[in-house]
């Protein structure tokens, strides 16, 4: 996932350290400098997307909704760079995972699907922006689609390894359940939406007012903090339901690409 826009909101405030209580804490300027990731393994998640999981010995950390920048260097000198959202929950792995769409005409996601295999090298920086973390301190009321599942499974796997009691919810929009990303991983905190076909007896269409009733009408203790990633039109479609159902604007977290 290619982050572009943020939305700020004046609820939550990150410090200059970002911490998970007990284990990481990350200095800015651990996460401005270039590190070397070793690619250890492709996992296909859908016909156009697959995690790759990179072995990076000096990591520091991040929080889940973080992201990275990620340069490639060819013989010649030239170097693209992109922003990509974490996949990966926070550990003491020294590892890290990006989920990449194969988008068409891609520079980089076009290597990485059709080039790149373990035992690659390229460079990383991060992790960047506190704004869209979940520091699992607050009940998550979590929706994207497509690849804008990316940093969202990061909470949710946050969430299951840490074994968190406070409230979390997904709702997931897909094309179909094949182009669902994570599929075999998505459990009972995860709702899917299918916009262009579904399994039999599952409605067809997008993500509705009734998708969100039953999280919003009965919220938990303090009100949920909303999370948003997507492409444009869904950010704007699913933070208008939102506000239409009740959630303040300024507990509403957008993160945007294309």
């Amino acid at each position: 996932m290619t982050e572009t826009t943020t939305h700020t909101t004046a609820a939550f405030t990150p410090p200059t350290r970002f911490a998970v209580p007990g284990r990481i804490e990350v200095a800015g300027e651990v996460a401005a400098r270039w590190q070397t990731a070793t690619l250890t393994e492709i996992r296909r998640e859908t016909p156009r997307a697959s995690t790759f999981r990179f072995a990076v010995p000096g990591w520091a950390g991040h929080l889940p909704g973080q992201h990275l920048m990620l340069r490639l260097t060819a013989e010649d000198g030239y170097a693209a760079q992109r922003h990509y959202s974490l996949a990966s929950a926070p550990d003491d792995s020294g590892h890290i995972e990006l989920t990449l769409d194969h988008v068409e005409d891609g520079e980089v996601s076009g290597w990485f699907h059709r080039v790149a295999r373990p035992g690659d090298r390229i460079e990383v920086r991060g992790p960047l922006s506190g704004f869209f973390a979940w520091p699992g301190d607050r009940p998550a009321l979590l929706l994207g689609a497509g690849s804008g599942v990316v940093p969202l499974m990061s909470m949710v796997r946050h969430h299951r390894e840490r074994a968190l009691t406070v409230p979390l919810r997904m709702l997931v929009s897909a094309r179909s359940p094949e182009e669902l990303i994570y599929a075999r991983e998505l459990g009972a905190e995860t709702t899917p939406v299918f916009t262009r076909s579904a399994p039999a007896g599952t409605p067809v269409g997008r993500m509705t007012a009734a998708h969100l009733a039953p999280l919003l009408s009965d919220p938990p203790t303090g009100g949920w903090e909303a999370y948003v990633c997507g492409s444009n039109s869904f950010a704007e479609h699913a933070s208008r339901l939102l506000v239409a159902a009740g959630q303040p604007v300024e507990r509403i977290r957008i993160e945007r690409f294309g």
